[in-house]
């Protein structure tokens, strides 16, 4: 769907302004590779990993011990009475909940942080485009990926431009 909006902006583009096709440049911008690429953007990943990697390998070590406790009440639970059984298993149950309510809330601060140190990045990025469309003459800049751009010309692409802009300050 995105694919098809670019290329419907494109086209309206090219028919409301009366240009000629010749008179259409078209550039792209991976986005992932700048953003990935750009050295403030190295320093997001860098400092998003090493303040959730800590986190990562607690919710780990609370699985494994969770995984644990379960096969050992897999053994016991023969010699168990029907109400110990029943009252440990209901105590792993909770235990698997928290631990699974435990992820999803540190998947929502990995993302809300993630967000929170590449926004700038990502308006920077974009002011460089568009900047750089301007210089160099663009009608139009595309976003690089799997849905939207599907052939290109290696000389339309900015990316390394927008890079090397971006790390200069």
């Amino acid at each position: 769907m995105k694919m098809f909006s670019s290329a419907i902006l494109v086209l309206a583009l090219i028919f409301t302004t009366q240009a000629r096709a010749d008179d259409v440049k078209i550039g792209y911008v991976d986005m992932q590779k700048a953003l990935q690429t750009v050295d403030a953007g190295k320093k997001a990943k860098s400092q998003l990993e090493s303040e959730f990697n800590k986190r990562k390998q607690e919710l780990d070590k609370a699985g494994i011990a969770l995984k644990k406790a379960f096969e050992d009440f897999k053994k016991q639970s023969l010699v168990m009475s029907e109400s110990a059984r029943g009252k440990k298993e209901a105590e792993l149950q909770e235990r698997y909940m928290k631990l699974e309510q435990e992820k999803q809330m540190a998947q929502g601060e990995i993302q809300r942080k993630e967000h929170e140190l590449t926004e700038p990045i990502v308006t920077k990025i974009r002011d460089l485009i568009s900047s750089i469309a301007k210089k160099k003459n663009y009608t139009v800049v595309l976003e690089k990926n799997e849905t939207t751009v599907l052939y290109w010309l290696e000389k339309d692409d900015i990316t390394a431009d927008v890079i090397s802009l971006f790390d200069k300050g």
